[in-house]
């Protein structure tokens, strides 16, 4: 869940590390987000909306985020606490961590399907709200992956699947909330979300072990944490924030770190479905992130109608690149290991689309002098001089959009597009398409 500042300012202690965004992260605009975790076995939420659209108290109540069952069913009254009642009978949430057995699961498939899809870096979770941690994390005893439930070091055959398939490898980790750590009663408002954050020296010892190991271990290319960061951890001291970003560049001197570790550092802004767009602004680095349907973690109770398919996950892919920014798509396993079918559905159709249009993604920059349109739905990108404008219409459609020559309209293969210079823009008559989704019309400028 996204917490955000709308135009904070660094610490005098952060402004050291501020940079540039390296070229590979601002260039690569589309990265892979993996839920996993004991919540993939019990795999429910209620599939109440977006993030960003529903009132707090409701929200938690009803959370649609399977990943949060952990606190969804501590709720009285919370439909998700009467069906674990009555399916598991009170049982601890720890009887899922046992109950994991990522029996199917087959990283370099996996990794090798998020190359497909176009991804350029892959960030799963290595421990979320729940605190279990999916690496032998130091200080988690038995309560990892390792030692219980799949008895695997998922961190660490992700990071070698992806890194073999060619793309960046990043981890997300939970420094905000820790539900095992720090006991606490539900979390029902955002209030209550911030009263009960752990941020007591013995927290942040913990979690600042847990970073560094992540580091020493793994060098990750995207440091993404969540929620917050302990107090404890935020001024300067052999145990602050810090430190942890100097071990960090010095082992990952062109990785990238996120907003959302307190107000520390970042090298990116992040927004969440519809939460936190104020993020989304001109000249500042940012991504947005989403899940395939309205849940990170796999939530059995979701059907087609609450997920993307391929070409509307292409749309937003496209429209976040067009207005500069990165988009970080989700994907939640089941407890087995395998991607669902509606997701992998999605998956398929964006890299079937980006078999023939990854070169107007990859590396593209904005087009501020042209005009998108969700009516016919019209976004725009530029490939060095090259610009190109992503149709998701039938039919002759105007282009609004000046300093262009209609005589180099043409596919993304080269083949001429029928176009006029009409009304201050450019009418153009669609081509088909062999795969679902917008359609390109590429131009020189004039």
């Amino acid at each position: 869940m996204a917490t955000s500042h709308g135009e904070p300012q660094r610490p005098e202690l952060y402004r050291t590390f501020e940079r540039e965004v390296p070229a590979w992260y601002r260039d690569a605009k589309f990265g892979i987000f993996v839920h996993w975790g004991a919540y993939s076995v019990p795999a429910w939420a209620e599939p109440s909306g977006e993030l960003g659209t529903i009132e707090q108290r409701t929200w938690f109540t009803h959370n649609p985020y399977a990943e949060w069952y952990f606190n969804t069913v501590r709720i009285d009254g919370s439909p998700a606490r009467e069906r674990q009642d009555a399916l598991h009978g009170g049982a601890p949430y720890d009887d899922f961590l046992d109950r994991w057995t990522a029996s199917a699961w087959d990283p370099r498939q996996m990794a090798g399907l998020f190359r497909r899809c176009g991804a350029g870096y892959v960030v799963p979770t290595t421990k979320h709200h729940d605190g279990i941690t999916l690496w032998d994390a130091p200080g988690t005893g038995t309560r990892n992956t390792v030692r219980r439930g799949p008895r695997r070091d998922i961190v660490g055959e992700f990071a070698e699947a992806v890194r073999e398939a060619g793309l960046r490898f990043g981890v997300y980790y939970s420094g905000g909330l820790d539900w095992h750590f720090h006991h606490s009663g539900p979390i029902v408002d955002n209030a209550s979300m911030y009263a009960s954050r752990p941020v007591d020296e013995a927290y942040n010892e913990y979690a600042f072990a847990h970073v560094a190991d992540l580091i020493a271990r793994y060098a990750p290319d995207v440091l993404w944490g969540d929620i917050e960061w302990p107090d404890a951890g935020k001024p300067d001291g052999p145990r602050s924030f810090a430190r942890l970003l100097e071990r960090y560049y010095a082992a990952v001197p062109d990785g990238v770190v996120n907003d959302r570790w307190g107000l520390t550092h970042w090298d990116f802004r992040t927004s969440e479905y519809q939460h936190g767009r104020d993020t989304e602004s001109d000249g500042t680095m940012w991504e947005n992130c989403r899940g395939i349907g309205l849940s990170f973690g796999y939530n059995q109770t979701e059907d087609a109608s609450h997920y993307l398919d391929g070409p509307a996950a292409v749309r937003h892919l496209l429209d976040v690149v067009s207005r500069g920014g990165n988009f970080l798509l989700n994907v939640g396993p089941d407890e087995a290991g395998r991607i669902p079918e509606l997701q992998l559905s999605c998956l398929e159709g964006i890299a079937a689309w980006m078999e023939v249009n990854s070169s107007l993604v990859h590396g593209s920059r904005p087009v501020p002098w042209a005009e998108p349109s969700d009516g016919p739905w019209v976004r725009w990108t530029a490939s060095g001089a090259q610009v190109n404008a992503l149709v998701d219409a039938a039919g002759p459609v105007v282009l609004r959009a000046g300093g262009l020559d209609p005589a180099s309209a043409r596919t993304v293969h080269g083949v001429p597009v029928e176009a006029v210079a009409q009304d201050g823009g450019i009418a153009v008559v669609v081509p088909g398409s062999a795969v679902p989704g917008p359609v390109a019309v590429v131009f020189d400028r004039a």
